[in-house]
């Protein structure tokens, strides 16, 4: 067992979306109570960032946007139906690193 440690006790976290093709890319954004950034991406990295401006900033450069400023409009432009879409959910991170990616329904 791990000793815990300051990521799991993120005081913000929010899910971020790109799209790629026929793909959703997700990536995971923690805030810590330090004021320090982790992106958690879908190549089971964690980016860390002096604070959370520098993410989003590392996010946007990367055509991430964050999902839960997203509205029908922005869905439709990446690709998706906002309503049917979620971010991944997982007990850890090894296992959320495969649902990180999907593919997009009628996207082939």
């Amino acid at each position: 067992m791990n000793p815990p440690n300051e990521s799991d006790h993120a005081v913000v976290e929010q899910w971020w979306v790109a799209s790629l093709g026929n793909l959703l890319v997700w990536a995971r954004l923690r805030v810590l109570p330090s004021g320090r950034a982790e992106v958690f991406s879908a190549e089971g990295e964690t980016l860390r960032y002096d604070d959370e401006d520098s993410a989003h900033t590392a996010l946007l450069d990367a055509e991430f946007r964050a999902f839960d400023g997203l509205d029908e409009d922005d869905a439709a432009m990446l690709g998706f139906d906002l309503v049917s879409i979620t971010p991944p959910d997982a007990e850890n991170d090894e296992e959320l690193v495969p649902l990180m990616t999907e593919k997009l329904v009628g996207h082939d």
